[in-house]
């Protein structure tokens, strides 16, 4: 059965179509070409003329003209439309013409790098020429390093391995940095938050050595699709840059299937289990032949669902090749194994993390099932393109879990299909970060007086910062490096806070072994001593939690509970930004906070039935974060017509909306941001609700939520209208037991008022 033949057969089947909220069919579209330009290298033509490529799409010749203006450039199409070409044509054209030029290309991950690099390869070998292209990263052999350096045309890597493996030794790379002409980042909506804003300042350091160096490249930027990718773009590379987005690639005909399990007990608003019900539709694609992709948000759900496919496919010997998993820890070997099969059309379903939802060439595939939201627009979309790279008509289901954010997607599909709210944020400028990349920065060379350091704001005072600290000594008119240690080995790219907690298994004393870190501010609650704490679905007991040495030691245990510590969360007002009335009254600020949070208890909470089970009492220091805010109070007359419990009830529910709506629309993990109520805040003396940062420094969220203020309240009050459920449930104010039988209708009061 084709995939057109199982659409029209569910379609038909009143037991399946109940419980889908839309079926949506998108249409077919052609391709829309243009010409090779006339400077590409000659060569190149036959190569991709096998290929079956005799023109290039519009937004691929519109790239290259920009490129060719020397212009920086930005492609923002979906996946699976020829971004690499944007690239790697004027890379290798750039080669061809000049053997000294180089290149350097970034991917978010090793398994996206490795599948680029044999791209190149087949192209290289397919034209005959010498021209060098290698994968430097974690995996790369101490022996082969060297050739890489000395004689690598093009370089592939990663942010981390150019934060900590080549721009600290510079000077083993003299070749690339005198000739790089171009540098390449792929898939920069993944650059958001704390990464993307380590990444701009790595870029800063990055081209502050090419300046040395004598070199000017060229960037070029690929993304899913996002509000605002030229924002994104020049913010990473701090130049403007040129947006292409006019989509010329092909695609056939795609249904988008919304699936909203069915309710099994309607007064708590649980529904049937998101796992049983991506396994009988992934199943059921599988057995009619349809080759497929599930996404899930876990390892954990990976595990379990490649478990259920196999058990259905597996032959009498036990065979069950047909099925596979994919996810991080595999081996790289694995990993090509499966990609492999894929493309060659011998595996018919695998199950995957978010690691195949970039752009690594799997082939063509029918289906795409996706267990979960997977956090944003963009992923979703990164997701779905998985099926329908071929001009036939692919289907994806998405299968919303009992989540709130699933089921504010699954009942308003229209936000997902036809809005791109989603804007990726992030702060080069954070202190924490700034501070950070300064060290590096002065460690590869010396700033001399008057030295910028891209766009960052006051690199003098910094500076004098760090020679009164002892880290720099100002010398002639320069700021060298006098401490002993190597700062680019103590800064994660993907965390503000620099002292992150390492997690060490300990159930076989004679062999410690790391299996994790965690940053300082997370640690107090889920790695306090006798918390259990939860590593690829095995559980192990927090035995020692060494605030000082920033280590915790676990221990392998099987429990029939898991914990939950209670994070009381103190807010204090260092500096207001802004603060406007608003009509109703009441005000919206903004400003710079102090986050005081201590754990002082937790409770053990049994699997399955959740009931809790006993408490015990955690002894921690207070940990403290300076980070951004943004607040509104209620007007006092709306505040003084509730009893207090029933205002508390609201504001709590108020606050359980914004959790759903603030990451959808501002495009942040659901953890990037915290939203806590106060019913007599001690920044306003009034009852406040306030969304904040949650790292140090803040990268910028508070800010757009304030600029999107009366969005933000708008959107949670159409959750909560929209929600079916009569006092509150799981999915949109929180459940009945927590805010009470008058919770939701207190909120929703609320939210009318103040969205007058």
């Amino acid at each position: 059965m084709n995939v057109t033949q199982l659409a029209e057969s569910l379609r038909r089947d009143n037991h399946f179509m109940k419980d889908v909220t839309r079926w949506e069919v998108i249409p077919p579209w052609p391709a829309r070409t243009l010409p090779f330009p006339d400077w590409m290298d000659e060569r190149l033509k036959p190569v991709l003329a096998k290929r079956g490529i005799h023109a290039l799409y519009t937004h691929q010749a519109h790239s290259l003209e920009a490129t060719a203006r020397g212009e920086d450039v930005t492609v923002v199409t979906p996946t699976a439309s020829g971004k690499t070409m944007c690239y790697n044509l004027p890379v290798l054209s750039a080669i061809l013409k000049d053997p000294d030029a180089r290149a350097l290309y970034l991917f978010p991950t090793k398994a996206l790098s490795a599948d680029q690099v044999s791209e190149l390869y087949e192209m290289i070998e397919a034209m005959g020429v010498d021209i060098k292209t290698y994968t430097y990263d974690g995996d790369t052999p101490a022996a082969a390093r060297r050739a890489v350096r000395q004689a690598g045309h093009i370089v592939v890597t990663n942010p981390d391995m150019l934060h900590s493996g080549i721009l600290p030794h510079h000077t083993k790379w003299v070749k690339l940095f005198e000739n790089l002409r171009y540098v390449v980042i792929d898939e920069i909506h993944t650059y958001r938050g704390v990464f993307g804003s380590n990444l701009a300042n790595v870029l800063r350091r990055l081209m502050r050595l090419c300046d040395f160096y004598g070199s000017h490249p060229q960037f070029v930027l690929c993304s899913a699709t996002i509000a605002n990718p030229r924002e994104l773009a020049e913010t990473l590379i701090g130049r403007p840059v040129t947006l292409i987005d006019d989509n010329g690639a092909p695609m056939g005909e795609r249904h988008f299937v919304f699936y909203n399990p069915p309710v099994v007990n309607r007064q708590l608003g649980i529904r049937e289990g998101v796992i049983p019900v991506t396994r009988a539709i992934s199943g059921m694609l599988l057995k009619n032949g349809i080759q497929t992709i599930t996404f899930a948000r876990s390892r954990l759900t990976v595990e379990v669902l490649t478990r259920y496919l196999k058990d259905m496919v597996r032959d009498p010997l036990g065979n069950a090749g047909r099925v596979r998993g994919y996810r991080g820890g595999y081996l790289p070997t694995e990993r090509r194994s499966i990609e492999k099969g894929l493309r060659a059309g011998t595996v018919d379903a695998v199950v995957s993390t978010n690691a195949l939802e970039l752009g690594i060439d799997i082939g063509a595939l029918d289906a795409c099932v996706l267990c979960g939201y997977p956090g944003t627009i963009a992923s979703a979309w990164q997701q779905a393109g998985r099926a329908g790279r071929r001009r036939e008509a692919s289907i994806v289901f998405f299968i919303a879990s009992s989540a709130a954010i699933d089921q504010y997607i699954v009942n308003h599909p229209d936000y997902f299909l036809h809005q791109s709210p989603e804007n990726a944020l992030l702060n080069p400028d954070n202190l924490y970060i700034l501070l950070s990349h300064f060290k590096c920065a002065a460690f590869e060379l010396p700033f001399e007086d008057g030295d910028g350091f891209g766009n960052a704001p006051s690199p003098e005072q910094l500076l004098d910062y760090l020679d009164e600290e002892g880290i720099l000594r100002h010398v002639e008119g320069k700021y060298h490096w006098s401490a002993e240690d190597f700062p680019a080995s103590q800064i994660s790219l993907r965390s503000a806070a620099e002292e992150n907690f390492i997690i060490v298994d300990i159930t076989d004393p004679a062999n410690p072994r790391v299996v994790g870190e965690m940053d300082r501010f997370t640690a107090p609650m889920l790695l306090h001593e006798n918390a259990i704490y939860m590593h690829e679905g095995r559980q192990f007991q927090v035995e020692k939690l060494d605030f000082d040495a920033c280590k915790a030691f676990i221990r392998a245990v099987d429990t029939g509970y898991y914990t939950d510590a209670d994070l009381n969360i103190n807010l204090g007002l260092l500096d207001i930004e802004k603060e406007e009335p608003n009509p109703r009254g009441g005000v919206t600020g903004l400003g710079e906070v102090k986050v005081t949070a201590l754990v002082t208890m937790f409770k053990k909470i049994r699997f399955d039935t959740h009931e809790t089970l006993g408490f015990g009492r955690v002894r921690l220091p207070e940990t403290e974060m300076h980070t951004t805010a943004m607040w509104w109070t209620l007007p006092d007359d709306l505040a003084a017509s509730f009893p207090s419990d029933t205002l508390k009830n609201g504001m709590m529910g108020i606050a359980n909306l914004l959790r759903i709506v603030c990451p959808l629309y501002l495009m942040c993990a659901q953890q990037d941001i915290a939203v806590i109520y106060q019913v007599k805040s001690p920044i306003t003396d009034k009852p406040t609700i306030l969304v904040y940062d949650n790292c140090p420094g803040g990268i910028g969220l508070a800010h757009k939520a304030f600029g999107m203020r009366d969005v933000l309240l708008q959107k949670a009050l159409q959750v909560a209208e929209d929600c079916g459920c009569e006092y509150g449930c799981p999915s949109c104010v929180g459940p009945v037991g927590e805010i009470g039988e008058d919770g939701k209708r207190t909120a929703m009061r609320l939210l009318r008022e103040l969205t007058k």
